[in-house]
């Protein structure tokens, strides 16, 4: 019995799927963004206001009787990096990840754009694949820059040394790069899980500030969460209880069993929300 073979789909010459919106073009298009530039700002500005808070306030001990990071801010520029990245980790460094990944999909719906990207013809799962690149990429360059700009200012203020251990001795300079570069990395796998919040809210909202401001508060319910000593071991399972590990790190023999463990939740919440992101937009109907 013979059977009637499908007609061959036709394709203007010269195109390849794998070439459409390339990452450096949307990298580009999101660096001459305003949201992206006022974000650096911020970013840049906090170490300054951070030095100028300890120079208002003088000790940054003040009358405390325990020690923690906070009150070796002032020995160097890496214990300046180092308590610049404790500050933020918590909640301003959400900001940027949540807004990067949050605002790719649903900007392109919001500006009646997403469907001629699509009409290009751009293949979906390629064109989130380039959104999630840049996303990314982006949020890293922000917990990068942080770091860099304080310890920068931090070395311009109280100069170049070792970083001062809180419960007694300290790392030499190389040491301390390496555990600061071992933070950044922790603490941008411990944002994954915001990202993909924010990333699976683009797809299915055609309102940027809708998935970024979901994101963050979802963020930070957990971070609440995380809180309540009832829910006991339960607690284990948010990301939020891990955002701290780090610590582990800035100490005289480095303690990595809870950096494993936070890295392991994260990365499997991220896994889950990246993979719903994809296949939910490629049933949606696209029609802004």
């Amino acid at each position: 019995m013979s059977t009637l073979a499908e007609p061959p789909v036709e394709v203007a010459d010269g195109y390849r799927a794998g070439r459409t919106l390339p990452f450096r073009v949307e990298l580009v298009r999101q660096l001459k963004r305003r949201r992206t530039q006022v974000m650096a700002g911020v970013l840049v500005a906090l170490p300054v206001i951070l030095l100028i808070a300890f120079q208002v306030g003088g000790d940054p001990g003040g009358n405390n009787n325990r020690l923690n990071l906070m009150d070796t801010a002032t020995a160097s520029g890496a214990n300046f990096a180092a308590v610049n990245l404790f500050s933020a980790a918590g909640f301003l460094l959400v900001i940027p990840v949540a807004l990067f990944c949050g605002d790719t999909v649903a900007s392109e719906a919001s500006w009646s754009s997403l469907r001629y990207l699509l009409a290009a013809p751009v293949p979906r799962a390629r064109l989130l694949w380039s959104k999630l690149a840049v996303g990314l990429t982006l949020s890293l360059a922000a917990m990068v820059l942080l770091p860099v700009v304080a310890l920068a200012v931090g070395t311009a203020a109280y100069g170049w040394g070792p970083l001062e251990l809180p419960t007694g001795g300290s790392l030499s300079t190389g040491t301390a790069a390496q555990r600061i570069l071992i933070v950044v990395a922790y603490i941008m796998v411990s944002q994954l899980v915001t990202a993909a919040l924010a990333f699976w809210l683009s797809t299915r909202t055609d309102a940027p500030l809708g998935a970024v401001g979901g994101a963050v508060f979802l963020t930070i319910i957990g971070s609440v969460l995380d809180e309540v000593t009832a829910l006991g071991d339960w607690r284990h399972f948010l990301p939020a209880h891990w955002q701290y590990a780090w610590l582990g790190a800035v100490r005289p023999q480095p303690e990595w069993s809870d950096m494993i463990q936070g890295t392991s939740i994260s990365v499997t919440y991220a896994l889950v929300l990246f993979a719903l992101a994809f296949r939910g937009f490629a049933r949606k109907d696209v029609v802004s």
